[in-house]
């Protein structure tokens, strides 16, 4: 028969007493290790945590907290779980946090206002230090909450920052900008515009890409086609045969993001279409399979991995009472100009 893991407390709870036994060390040492991991060693961190984890030692947050002590619990709030852009930033996120002791508190809004002020009064139950929050059209009610909250917000993937939230992110109006006058400088005079799900960062592309045109004295109304449906490779290529059913002269599409781009060259491909001779395909946001089409695929590679860091970073210097280098953290973006266009 398997010895039972030991319980020093009465609730049956694993506690740092029993972790400090194993490792060898005080219970002090344990309490540093996981409070203020700076203070101890690596190697000695590691063993503890490893312990730790032997022992299902699930520390008591809430209580620390409402003792006065820190609960080492950050509230992450991305949209979408399934989009690589938000998980690679999280994987940024998590790289920064992690070895400092907090545990992210990860929140789904599927891209929805309403779902954000649901989840924040979910998660703000569990009296986090700090909140990083992807882009800022909160709800009224949202942003007055932020304020009575006393702990200090992050917002992420935009560059936009209202007086006491600093933000890390980069220009989305500068990207669509960009590529729109990509396009434009590469000779093409139909340059339409697709998109999907909506979202405030998809719009400020939007409003880039009609700046350029106007400012090249292309830009046709007609030539843009949004809808508010998820994004995905198949809407892609349904998207794509819908735009050149109803503006078939067009001689270069630019996609709000590469899941759709990549979806319109597979359908090129099947119509026999010849990218780009016959029509020109970009994206946004460079995903690893943008580098490996055929042809290879025209987009904007973001920073989320290295903006998930920053605003960690961000976070825990403002944690530590002290203010950030900038309220403002443009991160910038990168034209990567292949084949498709």
């Amino acid at each position: 028969m398997r010895s039972r893991k030991p319980r020093s407390s009465s609730t049956g709870r694993v506690t740092m007493a029993d972790i400090a036994k194993l490792a060898g060390v005080s219970t002090i040492t344990v309490s540093r290790a996981f409070k203020k991991p700076d203070l101890v060693t690596e190697d000695l961190r590691k063993r503890i945590f490893t312990h730790a984890q032997e022992l299902g030692y699930v520390p008591n947050r809430v209580a620390s907290a409402l003792a006065g002590a820190p609960s080492m619990n950050v509230v992450v709030l991305i949209p979408s779980m399934t989009n690589m852009v938000f998980v690679e930033m999280l994987a940024g996120i998590h790289e920064v946090l992690y070895p400092r002791g907090y545990q992210m508190l990860i929140g789904v809004t599927r891209y929805s206002p309403l779902e954000e002020e649901r989840l924040l009064q979910t998660y703000l139950e569990f009296l986090p230090d700090g909140l990083l929050l992807t882009g800022t059209d909160h709800l009224p009610t949202t942003w007055s909450r932020l304020e009575s909250l006393g702990r200090p917000v992050v917002h992420m993937m935009e560059n936009e920052s209202r007086e006491g939230y600093p933000c890390v992110g980069f220009s989305q109006f500068d990207g669509g900008y960009a590529m729109a006058k990509h396009l434009v400088d590469r000779g093409y005079k139909r340059i339409a515009f697709v998109a999907a799900q909506l979202d405030p960062r998809t719009l400020a592309r939007a409003e880039g890409y009609r700046q350029a045109l106007r400012d090249a004295g292309l830009y046709d109304p007609k030539r843009e086609l949004m809808v508010p449906d998820p994004s995905s490779i198949s809407m892609g290529a349904n998207l794509l045969d819908r735009l050149l059913t109803d503006v078939p002269d067009c001689d270069a599409v630019f996609f709000c993001n590469d899941d759709l781009a990549q979806g319109a060259l597979f359908q090129c491909h099947r119509r026999k279409i010849d990218v780009p001779k016959q029509l020109a395909i970009t994206g946004f946001n460079d995903l690893p399979a943008s580098a490996w089409t055929s042809p290879t695929l025209t987009t904007i590679a973001t920073p989320r991995y290295q903006i998930g860091r920053h605003a960690a970073t961000t976070l825990l210097t403002l944690l530590e009472g002290e203010e950030p280098e900038a309220q403002v953290t443009d991160l910038g973006f990168s034209l990567m100009a292949r084949e498709s266009s």
